[in-house]
């Protein structure tokens, strides 16, 4: 079927932006940040990934949760935010909202028989604590972190952690994120990867494009045959 994503015996998925909310720790203390809090959002997450990328070209490892709060301490210098909400701030970062469509996602690739796992930036102690948090923990079958190479993504052998933790052949994996960036790498590398575009964002110029656009996971179910 054309329409269809065939073939996939595992479903592997980015945590920020495509199952948790990136900008719910700002909007939870907006009121305190002011008018500001999205745009500084944007800042924090946006510095928050070209420290990755600078430290993954430097060959200069720092773990997420550093990245994190270098990120932040820029982000609030030029969003000129108090720092007294620094603590505030990093324990909301540890419990970012989940996306509510996510576990219900979850089920029916299990009722698929359908492996699943999260593939993150993220630090093993980060992720199974927002797991745990949105009580999806148990649908996962692993959640496989960066930290087992020390490289940012989008480096290929990023996405070959999945492949060989599976056993399985680039294109027997669906990958999903909402970071254009991150389908570019993973469709590189051989994925069938969905771009989950929430906010309605244009495509990066890369040469590679999604296998298919959603706006949101729970339209993954008429995709996946």
């Amino acid at each position: 079927m054309k329409n269809k994503i065939t073939n996939i015996k595992v479903c592997a998925f980015d945590a920020y932006g495509t199952c948790f909310d990136i900008n719910s720790a700002a909007k939870v203390i907006k009121n305190k940040i002011g008018k500001s809090w999205l745009a500084f959002s944007n800042t924090w997450r946006t510095t928050q990934l070209e420290y990755t990328w600078l430290r993954s070209l430097m060959r200069n490892h720092a773990d997420f949760w550093k990245i994190t709060k270098d990120s932040l301490n820029y982000a609030m210098k030029e969003h000129n935010i108090n720092k007294k909400y620094t603590n505030e701030l990093l324990k909301l970062y540890k419990e970012l909202e989940v996306y509510p469509e996510l576990k219900e996602t979850l089920l029916y690739l299990k009722k698929k028989k359908i492996k699943t796992c999260i593939l993150s930036n993220g630090t093993p102690k980060l992720l199974d604590r927002l797991t745990k948090k949105a009580k999806v923990e148990k649908l996962f079958d692993s959640l496989i972190s960066i930290e087992k190479i020390k490289i940012y993504k989008p480096d290929p052998r990023v996405y070959k952690l999945v492949t060989n933790k599976y056993s399985c052949k680039p294109s027997e994996v669906c990958f999903l994120s909402s970071n254009s960036w991150d389908v570019v790498g993973s469709r590189s590398f051989g994925f069938q990867s969905i771009w989950v575009n929430r906010v309605n964002k244009n495509f990066d110029v890369l040469d590679f494009k999604p296998k298919k656009t959603i706006s949101d996971l729970a339209q993954l179910k008429k995709l996946i045959y």
